[in-house]
């Protein structure tokens, strides 16, 4: 698989641990038995892996609530695990909401079904322009 673009070659690392593990433990566990997993194989390929990332959503400099994210991978990458029988519209919108709320413009979406899947999603922060649920840096 070759990704063009942003972290790239991060998100195709990312990826290919994905599918070790997938081919290791398979179908059946829960989602956060595959995000230590993941977490695990990805910090012995050298990686800074952060788990459950809170994300805050501001609007009009007030919090309006509250997300988890999974992992944050380097500082680059937002990555949201599943363990469901497939993946949904629902579940990209999810993970594009926490690249909204974010500075991070690259996320993936990884299921732990019966069949791997994955999903590679880019917003970048020019887009983003200055929304109001990022809080700004003073």
């Amino acid at each position: 698989m070759q990704f063009q673009g942003k972290h790239s070659d991060l998100t195709e690392k990312i990826i290919g641990a994905f599918f070790d593990v997938y081919n290791e433990i398979g179908y059946g566990f829960s989602e956060k038995v595959c995000e230590n997993a993941l977490a695990i194989r990805l910090r012995k390929l050298g990686l800074v892996v952060q788990q459950q990332i809170p994300i805050t959503v501001y609007f009009e400099g007030q919090v309006v609530g509250n997300y988890i994210a999974d992992l944050l991978i380097d500082n680059l990458v937002m990555v949201e695990l599943k363990a469901i029988r497939e993946l949904t519209e629902e579940h990209e919108a999810q993970l594009l909401s926490y690249l909204k709320a974010t500075e991070i413009e690259v996320g993936l979406l990884l299921n732990f079904g019966p069949k791997a899947e994955f999903e590679r999603k880019v917003f970048d922060n020019e887009r983003k322009g200055s929304l109001s649920w990022i809080k700004q840096s003073q």
